[in-house]
């Protein structure tokens, strides 16, 4: 298409050396540990009778979020694809919110809503991960529903019911992307950190980080990482699989109306206030109750106002980093053929499903060696590193998915007309993917911001960011002093969210 491919070759070239580098290095670097240590892999696979209870409280945990989220959130993402609710694009924003929160501070909240000892057990640990990963499963359910081919309701509303045609027709159509984003939930529940380690539950993610940082074992803590990062990859695989094109293909139906349920109005209504009510606005007012029991909530914030600047300022730079490498993958993702497309996609799930802890004991074995990379272990990059190795799979797949709206006739029209590729780029592509761009960089920001199991194990001596602190605080600290933290953080985290809600309720969106 242009004369010449050299420009395109080597920014996309140098995009995916970083991508090797940043994102799979640390985790090929875990493997060939594994195959090369004593015993190979059937040391990771002979467990003992504690490692095999921990593992079977992990799956148990998976499968409970996994269940709770989607009863949450296929209906909700029903509504919102086949029910004309008012302000329908800013509910889909706050009800998407949850996931972006960190775990952690909801944990906190429910902690310090103090219903009883439950709060400390498994099925609290599964209701607060599905109140926080349930708009995985809302978000691909209200997706599949729009993309279902209208002729298809048409011709059955013939002779049936919208009901019997959603129950009959609809649901079954949609139901491989419902059960691909209940093993991605299942996937990041069993990675989840946080939580389980708040709640005082003995999951195999716990047992990870205790091997590694608080017995510095590390050969033992390579050899317990196998079994929960095969576990991840089979299931993310899996999923990625089942979504296959329609995880960054966002068109609709080409034809026919799709089914309408304007009775359901009411009801959908009050579901989606009372999920948010639950999910988004109990925990902040909880933290806020426990926050303004303290003296001086101001001073509790300024204690830690190195740690806030120090987590804002890198969080920044990481969103930057990460959208900046994530872009050219994106744009090469778009555009390459089926066959790579796919393969593409399921190793970014694959990434992206890999749990904190594991990423960060590879990031540690890569970078903590003399020469170039000894050089930059024991500094502040190892938390842009962090960020990069966790977030670039996810703010890749959020580009492709923007990228395939931009078409590939006005590239070739600009390449006919002698525009280089670069220039065709920057000047008719990047423009049009500014929404998506900006989307992407505010969730880089806001998981980077939140982001605790990479940061706890590589952060630097003395260095800390304000999710370590909050949570190194939790044991030592009054709980006002942690409340107003985790609720400043939670604050910061909502006001990007707000800025998208309010331009969202600005726009009519069906």
């Amino acid at each position: 298409m242009w004369r010449s491919q050299r420009s395109r070759t080597i920014v996309i070239g140098v995009a995916f050396a970083a991508f090797v580098v940043c994102c799979v290095l640390p985790i090929a670097y875990l493997v060939a540990t594994t195959l090369g240590a004593a015993g190979g892999p059937s040391a990771a696979i002979l467990l003992d009778s504690r490692q095999r209870g921990l593992l079977s409280n992990t799956a148990l945990l998976g499968v409970g979020a996994a269940v709770v989220a989607t009863a949450i959130g296929a209906p909700l993402g029903v509504a919102l694809a086949r029910v004309p609710l008012r302000r329908k694009a800013l509910l889909r924003l706050i009800a998407a919110a949850p996931v972006l929160l960190p775990p952690y501070v909801v944990a906190l909240a429910w902690i310090y809503l103090g219903v009883s000892e439950w709060t400390y057990s498994i099925p609290a640990a599964v209701l607060i991960l599905g109140l926080l990963l349930y708009p995985i499963s809302m978000l691909a359910t209200e997706a599949a529903m729009r993309r279902v081919e209208g002729r298809l309701e048409e011709a059955a509303l013939i002779v049936a019911p919208p009901r019997r045609v959603l129950r009959r027709i609809t649901l079954p159509l949609v139901a491989p992307s419902i059960v691909a984003a209940a093993l991605i939930i299942f996937v990041l529940a069993i990675s989840e950190f946080g939580v389980p380690g708040l709640l005082r539950v003995r999951v195999y993610t716990t047992e990870v980080f205790t091997a590694f940082a608080a017995l510095y074992d590390f050969s033992r803590a390579v050899v317990l990482a196998v079994p929960l990062l095969v576990v991840c990859a089979v299931v993310a695989v899996v999923a990625a699989v089942l979504l296959g094109e329609r995880l960054v293909v966002t068109r609709r139906s080409s034809s026919g109306s799709p089914v309408v349920f304007g009775g359901w109005r009411r009801p959908a209504e009050v579901a989606m206030v009372g999920v948010i009510a639950t999910a988004v606005v109990l925990p902040v007012l909880v933290l806020g109750r426990e926050a303004l029991a303290g003296r001086s909530l101001p001073a509790a914030v300024a204690g830690s106002a190195a740690a806030i600047v120090n987590s804002l300022s890198l969080a920044a730079m990481g969103a930057t980093l990460v959208v900046a490498l994530a872009l050219w993958l994106g744009l090469a993702q778009a555009r390459a053929r089926r066959a790579y497309r796919r393969a593409a996609q399921v190793v970014l799930v694959l990434l992206f499903a890999v749990p904190s802890t594991i990423v960060g004991i590879g990031l540690i074995g890569v970078w903590n060696r003399p020469g170039f990379f000894g050089a930059l272990y024991g500094t502040d990059a190892m938390f842009l590193l962090a960020y990069l190795a966790r977030f670039v799979p996810v703010a890749a797949l959020i580009l492709a998915a923007t990228a395939q709206t931009v078409s590939v006739s006005q590239e070739e029209a600009a390449a006919a007309g002698g525009a280089g590729w670069l220039r065709t780029i920057g000047g008719i592509v990047l423009p049009q993917m500014h929404v998506g761009i900006a989307a992407a960089w505010v969730v880089a920001f806001v998981l980077a911001f939140g982001e605790l199991g990479v940061s706890i194990l590589v952060a630097p001596p003395g260095e800390a960011t304000l999710p370590i602190r909050v949570y190194t605080m939790i044991a030592n600290a009054p709980s006002s002093q942690v409340a107003a933290l985790a609720l400043f953080q939670s604050l910061v985290i909502f006001t990007p969210l707000a800025a998208f809600a309010a331009a969202a309720s600005l726009r009519k969106v069906p």
